[in-house]
């Protein structure tokens, strides 16, 4: 994210009103901020590293500025880096806010008391439903979240291809498979595929469990309390299997930037993903081709009921020593007019405040918060549904070696459910 650009500098209003005492008179408190003193600043920890997200975070910050006279510093990390050291940085010196997840992987955070109380907050809160804020919940009850966006998971294409080549859209497995078989013999790769971060094959193994087993079997799998070595969990690897020989070769050594691509450039012909990583890469001109369906039916009895739409937004440190002032900047970001400023920048998106303008959402935009508004239940994505350590240090490793080595599913099933035992009992 680009750094704020009031950052390191004294605010403007502030020696204006200094000004009043004099010429080149400054303010007692711009004069403490500059010597080191009592601060207005904030600082917000940021993973939004990739250039949509951060020009338009960098537009959001200012706007808070030029509304509260408040300064705001950005420390922003390589998104893939702040996950994987999110313990670690909890630990150390956080910034007074930062990025994060809804759900599980905040709850995990707030017990270990990483997290500060909002619930004061929240009392003074009317734009978000029921289950966001359920998902800003803690196990304690207190809240400690402020959600800011979401985003669906779902299979993108291109609406060119399929109606070059007369794909049709597929609402069951067989169908879904049939389908990749053609693209295979019309010379595409079915799936465009990149798992070099960890995390983005995690959406296809959530949505095939969810299709075959439901959603209530996969949260309990993803809470520790189911074996990963029942026959169910065999079937998803086993189905995945089936696909595996149409998906580009060599995920683990290509980013999901690079996958998305490959989409973009009509060299694949689908990807799992969410609604943000397709949108990035495809140009201002080629947008209005990009298109999702929800990921097919497995499953008459869970139909495509669930689905995967992970929310984003911001939480305040424990450790911070400017509370009040970190809140006002939560209490801003809780307001319809940080979130639309955000995606005017960002179309690839989907705003949680009920009072937030869609005046300005695309088609795709729209879609999603159709197929949101009408899923049964909602998923939050592998790595936020369970915990934290399980998911980087457990299955990032295991669906890696899955990619390569996909015919021995009895001892990869074996191997998590080991280490899972392990993890969880920590707990």
């Amino acid at each position: 994210m680009a750094q704020s650009s009031s950052e390191h500098r004294i605010s403007r209003r502030a020696l204006l009103r200094g000004t009043a005492a004099g010429a080149g008179a400054v303010a007692l408190p711009t004069l403490l901020a500059a010597c080191g003193g009592p601060s207005k600043e904030v600082k917000i920890g940021s993973n939004a590293s990739d250039a949509v997200p951060r020009k338009a975070f960098a537009e959001v910050f200012k706007a808070y500025e030029k509304k509260s006279d408040k300064s705001v510093k950005v420390n922003t990390v390589d998104h893939e880096s702040f996950q994987e050291n999110i313990n670690r940085y909890l630990k150390g010196t956080p910034d007074d806010v930062f990025m994060w997840f809804a759900g599980y992987r905040m709850q995990f955070f707030a017990q270990q008391g990483l997290l500060a109380d909002i619930s004061d907050l929240w009392e003074g809160f009317d734009g978000f439903s029921g289950a966001l804020k359920a998902q800003s919940t803690g196990k304690d009850g207190k809240q400690y979240f402020v959600p800011y966006y979401y985003y669906p998971w779902a299979v993108f294409y291109r609406k060119s291809v399929f109606e070059q080549r007369g794909y049709e859209i597929p609402k069951t497995f067989d169908e879904y498979r049939a389908l990749a078989k053609r693209m295979d013999k019309d010379g595409l790769d079915a799936f465009a595929f990149g798992d070099k971060d960890g995390w983005p094959a995690m959406g296809t193994f959530d949505y095939l469990n969810m299709r075959a087993n439901g959603y209530d079997f996969h949260i309990s799998l993803m809470s520790g309390k189911e074996s990963w070595t029942d026959p169910k969990v065999k079937q998803v690897f086993d189905l995945w299997r089936g696909l595996m020989p149409y998906h580009q070769q060599g995920a683990n050594g290509r980013t999901w930037q690079e996958a998305a691509q490959s989409l973009a450039q009509k060299k694949s012909g689908m990807a799992v993903f969410g609604l943000p990583h397709p949108g990035q890469q495809f140009s201002d001109a080629d947008r209005s081709d990009l298109d999702f369906f929800p990921f097919p039916e497995i499953d008459s009895a869970y139909g495509q009921d669930a689905v995967e739409a992970p929310i984003d937004g911001f939480l305040l440190s424990k450790k911070s020593k400017r509370q009040k002032d970190a809140k006002e900047l939560l209490k801003y970001l809780a307001t319809p007019a940080a979130e639309e400023k955000y995606l005017m920048r960002d179309p690839n998106n989907v705003a949680v405040h009920k009072g937030a303008s869609t005046d300005s959402y695309n088609a795709l935009q729209k879609k999603a918060a159709e197929l949101v508004s009408g899923a049964k239940q909602i998923s939050q994505f592998m790595d936020r549904d369970t915990r934290p350590d399980f998911a980087s240090q457990v299955m990032i490793r295991a669906i890696q070696q899955f990619i390569n080595k996909p015919d021995d599913i009895d001892g990869l099933t074996k191997d998590i459910e080991s280490q899972k035992k392990t993890i969880f009992a920590a707990s």
